[in-house]
């Protein structure tokens, strides 16, 4: 599977932003798809992640409430980003990983497939 993220941009602390991960090939159905993110000057974290069989999402306490994964067709899964706050300036990727369960999914190293990044930048 291939994967393009696009939808960031520059936003004002309080906004909010939707992004998307596409597969240019292949399909979702088969994976789970995690959102990560990485701000300058700072490792990669988890975001939050969408297991497309049994529907099982995760995220990371500090967007709890505040970010929303989502599906649409079998090609494309949403993060819908509400209250932006300026520490969420990042820049964010969508990953592919077989097989995982809720346990495994805020680790990176068990995605094989990642698109490139789209840039959010949070303004105060």
């Amino acid at each position: 599977v291939q994967l393009q993220a696009f939808g960031g941009g520059l936003v004002q602390a309080g906004d909010s932003l939707r992004l998307s991960c596409r597969a240019s090939v292949g399909t979702f159905t088969r994976y789970t798809i995690g959102w990560f993110r990485q701000a300058p000057g700072k490792e990669r974290e988890f975001v939050a992640a969408h297991k497309w069989s049994g529907a099982t999402i995760r995220y990371q306490e500090s967007v709890k409430g505040r970010f929303t994964v989502s599906r649409g067709n079998a090609n494309i899964v949403y993060l819908q980003m509400n209250s932006l706050k300026p520490e969420d300036t990042a820049v964010y990727y969508c990953a592919a990983g077989a097989g995982l369960i809720y346990s495994s999914m805020a680790s990176s190293a068990n995605y094989d497939y990642w698109g490139q990044g789209t840039e959010v930048t949070v303004s105060s």
